[in-house]
């Protein structure tokens, strides 16, 4: 608990500015999402808490030709990068 309490502190709550209790339960309820869902933890492979380890690309032509993609959470501060397919 302590890790998660430090990382969104750091990562989130230095960052924004809260206006009021509603703002505050909005943007702690994103960043849940993003923390269990999206970022990378430590540990087997950076692998997401809440999904399987991907599998590993070794063809170096399909390396080259990825196409990723960016969307922006909580005005910017939050970042998701997804592979298009």
């Amino acid at each position: 608990m302590e890790r998660w309490v430090q990382t969104c502190r750091r990562e989130l709550l230095d960052r924004t500015l809260i206006w009021n209790h509603r703002h505050l339960l909005h943007v702690l309820r994103e960043f849940e999402q993003f923390y269990n869902a999206h970022r990378p933890h430590q540990g087997i492979a950076n692998a997401r808490p809440l999904h399987a380890l991907p599998t590993p690309i070794d063809d170096p032509e399909q390396i080259s030709r990825l196409d990723k993609r960016r969307h922006d959470r909580l005005g910017g501060i939050l970042h998701e990068y997804q592979h298009a397919a």
